[in-house]
């Protein structure tokens, strides 16, 4: 969902031109282009059916970051069930000179690595990974003027759905998705309002933005219900194994 925040930051202000292979720039040249080369490649496999070809290069991005996401997601459980330790840890190193600073420092990372769990990969690391890619496909959408030309469905690609039934479907998927994801712990409070804005940033740009972003940010949204259900499904597996023995 960062992600997703990060595309409306720079909505505003991006570049629309046509992407071709001769765009400058090593974003455009090494990422745009190519995902956009993939969904015309595509497209033509399915008949000239870009709305195909959208859904299916989108899934075929998410299955490749998948990995990423799901040990980022085992981290941030891991990381969320070592709190009160680590609560433990600042509490009986509360002094704030280097020698009990240092000490504590020692300690979480003795804890994190007794419990193997890489805090760095519950954090940021997971998202700077991601966001090129999925920015850059975000873009190539955009930007590819085939797509804009096409129509699926009820829908013309290169227009907002005329009878706002993508949009609210993109707005319900990130709801979900959002509150099926939700980490539940008192770091994630501040997540709480973005958890209840998004639907609605989503619902209001999917309705002025191209179906085409519609149909990408439904494929995406039931691609991470889906994923983060059995996600938890595998999480849950250990722990009603633990309390059966």
């Amino acid at each position: 969902m960062f992600i997703i925040f990060v595309i409306f930051l720079t909505g505003c202000s991006m570049n629309t031109t046509p992407i071709t292979a001769e765009s400058p720039g090593f974003f455009n040249h090494f990422l745009v282009y190519p995902f956009s080369w993939l969904l015309m490649k595509t497209a033509l496999i399915f008949g000239d059916s870009y709305g195909f070809s959208i859904i299916l290069v989108t899934i075929l991005i998410r299955v490749m970051l998948l990995p990423v996401m799901i040990k980022q997601t085992k981290n941030m459980k891991a990381m969320q069930q070592l709190q009160p330790k680590i609560n433990e840890l600042k509490e009986k190193y509360s002094d704030k000179d280097e020698k009990t600073q240092k000490k504590l420092q020692e300690e979480m990372i003795n804890l994190f690595q007794a419990e193997g769990v890489n805090p760095i990969s519950s954090g940021c690391l997971p998202v700077l990974i991601q966001m090129p890619i999925l920015l850059a496909f975000y873009y190539a959408i955009m930007r590819t003027e085939e797509i804009a030309r096409h129509s699926f469905l009820w829908f013309d690609l290169g227009a907002p759905d005329p009878f706002y039934i993508l949009p609210v479907l993109a707005a319900v998927t990130t709801f979900i998705q959002m509150k099926v994801s939700a980490v539940q712990s008192s770091a994630n409070n501040q997540l709480a309002v973005l958890n209840n804005i998004m639907p609605l940033m989503i619902l209001f740009f999917a309705i002025n933005f191209p179906s085409a972003l519609s149909l990408y940010w439904v494929v995406g949204g039931v691609f991470g219900i889906v994923q983060t259900y059995f996600i938890n499904a595998d999480r849950s597996k250990p722990e009603q194994e633990t309390v059966k023995s």
